[in-house]
């Protein structure tokens, strides 16, 4: 058997969005910018796109605009804002984001820009008055991970925006991570920037979008021709942007069955651990609303964690001992680090990721494996 608990660094293609996509690689395959008839057809189904998932983010049409992933989003929104806007040098960002907003950060303070970082708790958690300390009438943005793709921390977005909004500050919020597995209402989430990206939850890799709130003040980052408003140049991917409308109706329909599900099955692996007299941590906050469904960050006791992932991956289990984005690294990642795991722990951490198609039969077997290992080959 074969089980993927690998989820947080990315999703299959549902079936639903692989048939809602195929018409358009080879039938409906025009240039959206075309003036011909296979051109306007695209056209109009690339204003549908982003009528729809305006509706079910509860925002403009004018405010979507799709790009080629999450981390072009973030890249966008911090150097968009920074090349626009000539008068505040400051960036205002956590000490556990993501590399795509961190990196971003790093290019930016060869410029000129100041960047500091909020620290975090134990649990992952801002702390709000280091925020209303630290933001001044010289910050430009602050950038925030909604839902941290690691320990799976989801911040108090509408607190954030309420100081961003005292201060007259933009506040830039990466939902990669969040989109589909917490509620995201851009009316009442009340932000100036929003990045997500379509295989987080079951949509192709190589989309995503960038929401831009009306009145915002932000350069272009690709240049060329007049697609996405005059905003990002390119020929636009309709299949994608197709498979990423679908897959957010679907991920959005179905996110309190989602929700329940996952949860329960997270109570179910740890109360298996605890059975078994395994220690662990789990780092991050406890399951339930505040943490992302089916996030298990987990770090053991006095075991190398790329032994256990090497270990688990021979029985054909598959996680992660962090982001996807760093796994070359051997050391703790930053956000392992930032949270101040135990000595003793930090060497073996592990992701479990459970997702929307994880069958109870597969969590069974990836227990008694990870049981069996962590007690007799570690």
């Amino acid at each position: 058997m074969e089980v993927y608990l690998d989820n947080a660094s990315t999703t299959n293609v549902s079936k639903e969005v692989f048939e809602e996509m195929l018409p358009y690689f080879r039938e409906n395959f025009g240039n959206p910018s075309s003036l011909h008839g296979l051109g306007i057809k695209n056209r109009k189904i690339v204003n549908k796109s982003r009528i729809k998932i305006a509706e079910l983010l509860n925002c403009k049409k004018t405010e979507i605009h799709f790009t080629s992933c999450g981390t072009e989003s973030i890249n966008w929104a911090l150097k968009g804002l920074a090349f626009k806007n000539k008068t505040k040098y400051e960036i205002i960002t956590t000490n556990i984001e993501h590399h795509a907003t961190s990196e971003t950060c790093n290019f930016l303070e060869t410029l000129g820009f100041t960047v500091n970082y909020l620290r975090v708790n134990k649990e992952g958690y801002i702390n709000l008055d280091e925020l209303r300390d630290m933001i001044n009438n010289n910050t430009l943005v602050v950038s925030i991970i909604m839902a941290n793709n690691e320990i799976g921390t989801i911040q108090n977005i509408k607190e954030i925006s309420k100081i961003c909004d005292e201060a007259r500050t933009y506040l830039h919020v990466d939902a990669v991570q969040a989109i589909c597995h917490t509620e995201i209402n851009l009316e009442t989430l009340n932000v100036d920037l929003l990045s997500l990206s379509g295989h987080k939850f079951h949509g192709p890799k190589g989309i995503g979008l960038l929401y831009i709130k009306e009145g915002t003040h932000i350069g272009n980052l690709i240049h060329g021709g007049q697609q996405e408003l005059k905003r990002r140049a390119g020929t636009e991917n309709v299949p994608y942007i197709v498979g990423l409308t679908k897959a957010l109706e679907i991920g959005i329909s179905n996110l309190d069955i989602y929700t329940n599900r996952l949860n329960e099955y997270s109570k179910l692996f740890l109360d298996r651990l605890d059975k078994e007299e395994i220690k662990y941590i789990l780092n991050g906050p406890v399951v339930g609303e505040d943490r992302l469904p089916g996030n298990l960050n987990l770090s053991f006791k006095n075991i190398d964690g790329l032994t256990l992932t090497y270990l688990l991956d021979k029985r054909g289990i598959f996680v992660s001992t962090g982001s996807a984005c760093d796994s070359e690294s051997i050391e703790p990642s930053h956000v392992i680090q930032a949270i101040e795991v135990p000595i003793d722990f930090i060497n073996a951490t592990v992701r479990f990721s459970i997702g929307n198609e994880t069958t109870l039969e597969e969590l069974d077997y990836a227990l008694d494996n990870l049981v069996d290992i962590l007690k007799n080959e570690m």
